[in-house]
């Protein structure tokens, strides 16, 4: 006996002494939160704010849908915006020019449909609320879920994004850090709590670097909502239900935009199905991998049961459409290809005929808190940066197109 309780006290001295768990979890936090923002103001002063790059003459006569001699024919008679002339008589457009050259364009074009050239919403087409949802981290939502927001600005949409995710990475590309920008109560959580701190939508959103997309942006108090809906739910009071929320928070800013792009968490919870709940349309993410089909299997029957509780409440779901997008895609991976065949074979048109495809451009860009469509060709390769961008064009504007259908457009 004496010599058991001698063995198990050497063996705890050589152990050392003990660290509690909560202790050990918040310095690492501590630790990775301030790396985290010594490498933000590495790369982006304190002082100093994101900004959006110019576009070339070629960039803005395709974004616009005309000639670049048409664009350089405007410049020299003194119509629309002046562009910035460098070495060599070359133009560059900011994006806010691009979109006043889209305006007077569309009210001088003609021959043309106004949407071709001015695409905003008209009377009788709804708000289009697109949720990127998927119960799997790591399948690329949010990455898609910034690139279709700024996509569909590029292509003059008035856009809303709100980041739903506890993590906001979304609200970090966007160039907000979630812990030192974002103060308490100027997340959606504002907008849709129960206690008498409640805020109109309007003064949480606020402007971003990239014309034509607004942000309401996340951290971790977003969480606060999982933990109160549970108590509403039980309390007797006159709350409106917690799936009506996000909904009711977006018909006060209806009239500013033309489209919401939520990204939604990466579980399923009070948040998420608020949002699936808002949502005119949803796209699921989907990596071409085993696990994660099985996965996304488990997502769609919980969302499923879930909906189906909802709406036996009274929540009115009406969907234009819902796809699933194949994202980080290697078409030369013969598994991936495989699951993507079983995947078109199961749902049909529902899956999107365009991918995205895995790319160490889209990876380079987002080590500087960028999207492809900000870094610019001449920053990557430009064979690996021309097919990230074909790709990304390519699956966000077969979104665009549903979205015009849904309005009673020709795409």
């Amino acid at each position: 006996m004496t010599n058991a309780m001698t063995v198990n006290t050497q063996q705890e001295r050589s152990r050392g002494p003990t660290e509690s768990v909560a202790d050990s979890i918040g310095a690492h936090a501590e630790l990775l939160s301030s790396q985290l923002q010594a490498m933000s103001e590495a790369l982006f002063a304190p002082t100093s704010q994101k900004s959006l790059r110019r576009f070339t003459s070629g960039e803005a006569a395709k974004l616009l849908g005309v000639s670049d001699s048409t664009l350089r024919k405007m410049t020299l008679a003194g119509e629309g915006p002046i562009p910035e002339i460098t070495g060599g008589g070359r133009r560059h457009y900011t994006l806010g020019q691009i979109n006043e050259l889209r305006q007077h364009l569309a009210a001088s074009v003609r021959g043309r449909p106004a949407y071709d050239l001015l695409p905003w919403r008209r009377s009788g087409e709804h708000l289009q609320v697109l949720a990127v949802a998927n119960f799997k981290g790591g399948s690329g939502k949010t990455t898609t879920s910034t690139h279709l927001a700024q996509h569909l600005a590029l292509q003059g949409y008035r856009v809303l994004a709100v980041d739903l995710d506890p993590q906001a990475s979304m609200s970090a590309l966007f160039g907000v850090t979630p812990e030192t920008d974002v103060r308490a109560n100027e997340t959606l959580y504002a907008a849709i709590r129960y206690d008498d701190e409640r805020r109109p939508l309007s003064e949480v959103i606020r402007s971003t670097y990239f014309d034509g997309i607004d942000l309401v942006p996340g951290n971790l108090e977003l969480m606060e909502f999982e933990h109160t809906t549970p108590a509403a739910l039980r309390s007797d009071a006159s709350h409106e239900l917690f799936f009506a929320r996000i909904a009711t928070a977006l018909d006060d800013v209806a009239d500013n935009y033309d489209v919401v792009v939520i990204d939604c968490p990466p579980h399923m919870g009070f948040l998420t199905l608020s949002g699936l709940c808002a949502a005119t349309s949803m796209i699921v993410t989907v990596h071409p991998q085993m696990l994660d089909i099985a996965s996304m299997s488990q997502f769609l029957l919980m969302t499923n049961d879930l909906m189906s509780v909802v709406k036996n409440a009274g929540a009115e779901l009406r969907y234009d459409f819902i796809r699933y997008l194949i994202t980080r895609y290697e078409p030369q991976d013969g598994p991936q290809t495989k699951v993507v065949a079983l995947l078109r074979n199961l749902f049909g048109d529902h899956v999107l005929t365009n991918t995205m495809v895995k790319s160490a451009a889209i990876s380079d860009a987002g080590l500087s808190k960028q999207t492809l469509y900000e870094i610019g060709r001449e920053n990557l390769t430009r064979s690996t940066y021309d097919r990230a961008l074909e790709s990304l064009d390519a699956a966000n504007g077969e979104i665009a197109g549903l979205m015009a259908r849904a309005w009673g457009r020709t795409p």
